[in-house]
């Protein structure tokens, strides 16, 4: 049994579900937190004596031995007698922990820093938001005053405080200013010697226009280092006051301004020069809103919003060719396989197939390519004959072109519909590493953040995390050096997917799913958003032979048809959940298909329903050497040869009883 130990709050251990061990008392605790803190090393049994009595009474050697042989039943319950403790180990003079610096959270939390300390700014976030996420309260809380502990609870603390300085300034970095006003303001008032967190605060209230602030913060730093410590600021406040003072900012590069004049003129000279309702201000259009959907801050779901408008625009004007430009110009990446808006995506693929249909004979091939792909890209994940076919001729006839830009575009349709059934992994590897070659060759960046994503998708249903971090890394490379903060998305969701796969402890898993969620909400992606979260936690509790969550009021969106009968079996509602599971459809052709087939094969198990059993086994075999999910690049269910061999287990019983009755 995997066991995890806690020491950034209460001491507490966790067993491999995530689920609290019970040590005892607060003798248990010291002990362990004690060896905890000497990392491994031998710990005499005296020097063990001493920190748990300031006069040791009689039998305290005695004692000490009995408090580590029930720590050792606790902690290896199943070890069979006589056979060696492996964690809590004898040796010498004394005892020691031996555990893998993965299971502590303090060590974990120390790698975690020491990362987030150095690289691209957004992993660094995501890597310190995650760590500060395992503080539950001071470290060795309850042994405030133990001599023992107290050099590494200062030691932890001045990590934490530093990681709070980290994270605030890859938030700079990213342009985020203004989220990092009101948590900086707040830790220099309760760590006032930081010049560090001053400078930090100044630096931030200044890239918020709020240059008069920024100076007052360091002349009230100035004054508390001068009154209460006799010293002056170090060179770092110093230089920012000059640099305050004289408008500048040498860490933020060039001022944006002379970009926001340039803007203003180009588009004050075009009002002027192109005449109200000309039919080039909606192909202008279209190229503004391509633009706008990749920008981050509301931008996707402005741009979204005024699609649709642009191409009714087109189509008012009975000007086919040019509806099918403001259709076909708006190529912007897609890699979730949920639509935002379904019912919109239903409407431009109409809109497309009609314009198709009007085109001159004449017309270009690459516009009727446009069309094709626009249609594969749009309607993904809805079992319409018409999309395949779009994909494959959208991409022929984008290779016979050899037009770098449209067989991107092709290529996104391909991968759209590459969902006929489970197990499909490699192939789209395949498409992500043409994209990835195609962009890079060509300076397609949106096209090879894409390009990435599909591959780190792909590697991670392979459970090739090596290779998947990789792409997550040049997805943050690319998308921090061009400008597209929503790949950031995704690629925090894949850490928080792979912490899942590769065996942290439950509760280390969820915390990293809330925080992804976190990051997504608001992100204009309600395809991707809606049920997301409670649809991770419930595959990580399934995978892991936990029950649903039987909280009323869980927003399941687009999921709830397989989550539901799993839920109301946890609040002991055999039967409706087995009617539930009767009406449970097939999965959509998408990212999801295997995680959501796990889900109803665990339904089908838990309700020993024969017909259930044998659909989602058929479904899942071609997908036996996957992870179940991990193809979204956001969740999973855990390897689904796991789930076939429960599943035909399950089987094998129903078999037998059908023959002995």
């Amino acid at each position: 049994m995997q066991v995890s130990f806690g020491v950034l709050g209460p001491v507490v251990v966790w067993d491999a579900s995530g689920a609290p061990i019970d040590v005892k008392g607060p003798k248990h605790r010291a002990v362990l937190a004690r060896l905890v803190v000497a990392r491994g090393r031998v710990v005499p049994v005296g020097r063990l004596v001493d920190a748990l009595w300031p006069e040791p009474p009689p039998g305290a050697v005695s004692a000490v031995r009995t408090f580590v042989a029930a720590l050792r039943r606790a902690l290896e319950p199943h070890r069979p007698p006589r056979e060696p403790a492996r964690l809590l180990v004898t040796e010498g003079p004394g005892y020691a922990l031996r555990t893998g610096p993965e299971t502590v959270d303090a060590w974990r939390f120390e790698e975690a820093v020491g990362a987030g300390s150095a690289g691209p700014p957004q992993p660094a976030l995501d890597r310190l938001d995650r760590a500060l996420g395992w503080w539950r309260g001071p470290a060795y809380a309850g042994f405030d005053d133990e001599s023992w502990a107290r050099p590494e609870r200062g030691r932890l603390e001045e990590l934490r405080l530093h990681a709070v300085e980290s994270r605030a300034e890859a938030l700079l970095a990213l342009g985020r200013a203004a989220e990092v006003v009101a948590d900086l303001d707040a830790h220099v008032a309760e760590h006032p010697w930081r010049e560090e967190a001053w400078r930090l605060l100044a630096l931030a209230l200044y890239r918020t226009d709020r240059q008069g602030d920024a100076l007052a913060v360091l002349r009230r730093a100035r004054r508390l280092l001068l009154d209460q410590l006799g010293v002056d600021p170090g060179p770092r406040l110093r230089r920012l006051e000059t640099d305050i003072l004289r408008q500048t900012d040498p860490e933020a590069g060039p001022a944006p301004w002379a970009a926001d004049r340039v803007w203003a003129e180009a588009t004050a000279a075009y009002d002027r020069a192109v005449a109200s309702g000309a039919r080039a201000r909606l192909e202008s259009t279209v190229g503004l809103l391509r633009s706008l959907a990749v920008a981050g801050g509301g931008g996707l779901e402005a741009a979204r919003e005024q699609r649709f408008a642009a191409i009714a625009a087109a189509e008012q004007l009975g000007d086919p060719e040019l509806t099918a430009r403001v259709i076909g110009g708006y190529d912007v990446p897609a890699i979730w396989t949920r639509s935002d808006d379904p019912a919109q995506a239903a409407r431009i693929v109409a809109a497309a197939e009609r314009a198709l249909a009007a085109l001159h004979p004449d017309a270009s091939a690459a516009t009727r390519a446009r069309l094709l792909a626009t249609i594969a890209v749009e309607s993904r994940g809805t079992r319409a004959a018409r999309g395949p076919e779009a994909a494959r001729e959208a991409e022929r006839t984008a290779r016979q072109l050899a037009d770098p830009a449209l067989l991107a575009f092709a290529l996104n349709g391909v991968f759209m519909q590459s969902f006929r059934r489970a197990g499909l992994a490699p192939q789209r590897d395949e498409v992500g590493a043409e994209l990835v070659a195609l962009a890079t060759r060509h300076d397609l960046p949106t096209f090879e953040v894409l390009g990435h994503l599909i591959r780190l998708q792909a590697r991670s249903a392979l459970g090739d995390f090596a290779a998947a971090d990789a792409h997550a890394a040049e997805v943050d490379r690319v998308a921090e050096r061009h400008e597209r903060p929503l790949a950031a998305v995704f690629t925090r969701w894949y850490r928080a997917m792979r912490l899942a796969a590769t065996g942290a402890p439950a509760q280390e898993a969820e915390a990293g799913y809330r925080a992804a969620a976190a990051q997504l909400a608001g992100a204009g992606m309600p395809g991707v958003e809606r049920g997301l979260l409670p649809l991770a936690l419930l595959c990580l509790r399934v995978w892991h032979g936990r029950p649903a969550s039987a909280a009323e009021h869980t927003d399941w969106g687009p999921y709830a048809p397989w989550a539901r009968p799993l839920v109301l079996l946890a609040r002991d509602r055999p039967n409706d959940a087995a009617v539930a599971l009767r009406r449970t459809p097939d999965p959509p052709h998408d990212l999801l298909v295997e995680a959501l087939w796990c889900l109803t094969g665990q339904a089908a198990i838990m309700l020993d329903d024969r017909a259930m059993l044998e659909r989602a086994h058929a479904a899942l075999a071609p997908a036996v050497h996957e992870l179940a999910g991990a193809g979204s690049g956001m969740l999973t269910a855990g390897p689904v040869a796991e789930h076939l061999d429960r599943l035909g287990a399950a089987l094998g019983r129903t078999a037998a009883r059908d023959l002995s009755g």
